[in-house]
């Protein structure tokens, strides 16, 4: 299990949490956030393929996404307090 915590803002606070295939996703809401955070399948800088756009989630919420095959990267559109996980154990069946 990889862990990635996120406070800062916008497109230059890009976080690239993984490269390669993530058996499960976690986005876990530390604190409130007005705006969203965009979770993408890939390697960069959130564009293509997004898996989700977050908007205004509450505090404690989790939210979940499986099955991401070329990496995990998640962009905050405002300051933040969330905390992502990546369960990158495919047992290859």
């Amino acid at each position: 299990m990889i862990y990635a915590h996120h406070t800062a803002t916008g497109p230059d606070a890009t976080s690239h949490v993984y490269t390669g295939a993530v058996r499960e996703a976690i986005i876990q809401v530390n604190a409130a956030l007005t705006g969203t955070i965009t979770i993408s399948d890939e390697t960069a800088t959130a564009s293509t393929p997004v898996v989700a756009v977050i908007t205004n989630p509450t505090v404690g919420t989790r939210y979940v996404y499986r099955g991401l095959t070329k990496g995990l990267t998640v962009v905050p559109s405002t300051t933040c307090d969330i905390t992502t996980s990546a369960d990158i154990s495919f047992s290859g069946k």
